[in-house]
């Protein structure tokens, strides 16, 4: 019988260095972003004041923009990596068992059933909140450069964007700091401390209870990992490393441009006040 105190595997060191630096990143944004959204309050001038002023946090959100996205990027060629060295199967992917799991999930919690989903290594929940992000992402993303870019973006496509992508910006970023608040928040701190993300590794209560199918797997003899052949590892590292390493320098070249060629969106234009004369309009008989 194993004891309740034991620990299993859960997540490889590319994985909690993806999380680390989404965990960064977003929170610098988050504290950055949200006093921009809501400048005319006073608790976000408060915060802007504190935190250096207007350009100072305009540079920080951008810097940790950067970082976001070099995150992403590097997530992409990990999943890119255990996909075509590794030939593992796309874990993330939603399938027909994601379904069934929720519906009784939902009629366990309701008390019309008394047995629980037993689940694979990522549920339905975790899956729901990865796509999340990554369609977060994505928006903020695209939206983040429209804004820092505006002059080069509407000397290609109309103005009308701009204020769009403003406010699908701001929107998005609410949603995203609600959802970690109160979605992210409460299943791996409140309802239970999930350390996985941190040490790699899950007690086995959390994976009878999350994970009952993972577990299974691994206590009758499971690799976490398959090993592969080496002279096949090595042959198919060698031809990933050299794609990716062109893709990657081509890819952070076009990152590195974006964030850089265009300094609009950083420095605040001081209000000057201008009288104009207007003459009045004679009314015409």
């Amino acid at each position: 019988m194993s004891n309740k105190t034991e620990q299993y595997p859960r997540f490889r060191l590319g994985a909690r260095i993806e999380h680390a630096v989404l965990l960064i990143s977003f929170t610098i944004l988050a504290i950055t972003g949200l006093p921009q959204k809501f400048a005319t309050e006073s608790w976000a001038q408060t915060m802007v004041r504190w935190m250096g002023g207007i350009e100072l946090v305009r540079i920080i959100h951008h810097y940790s923009a950067f970082v976001l996205v070099l995150g992403s990027l590097f997530g992409v060629f990990v999943a890119a990596y255990r996909y075509y060295v590794r030939r593992e199967r796309m874990p993330m992917f939603p399938t027909r068992k994601d379904y069934d799991d929720l519906v009784q999930f939902v009629r366990h919690n309701l008390g019309f059933t008394d047995e629980a989903p037993r689940m694979l290594k990522f549920n339905f929940g975790e899956k729901f909140e990865y796509w999340a992000v990554v369609w977060g992402t994505v928006l903020m993303t695209l939206t983040g450069f429209v804004m820092w870019n505006p002059i080069a973006f509407t000397a290609v496509f109309p103005g009308q964007l701009i204020p769009m992508a403003k406010a699908a910006h701001g929107g998005e970023a609410i949603l995203a700091v609600s959802a970690i608040i109160v979605w992210h928040m409460y299943n791996v701190h409140i309802k239970h401390f999930n350390p996985s993300i941190f040490t790699g590794k899950m007690p086995r209560h959390q994976m009878e209870e999350e994970h009952a199918l993972e577990l299974e797997r691994l206590e009758s003899g499971g690799d976490p990992w398959p090993a592969l052949e080496q002279p096949v590892l090595v042959h198919r590292q060698r031809i990933y490393f050299a794609f990716s390493l062109v893709i990657g320098a081509a890819i952070l070249a076009v990152v590195v441009w974006a964030f850089t060629f265009e300094q609009t969106a950083i420095t605040t234009v001081p209000r000057v006040t201008q009288e104009v004369f207007v003459p009045l309009a004679t009314a015409v008989p």
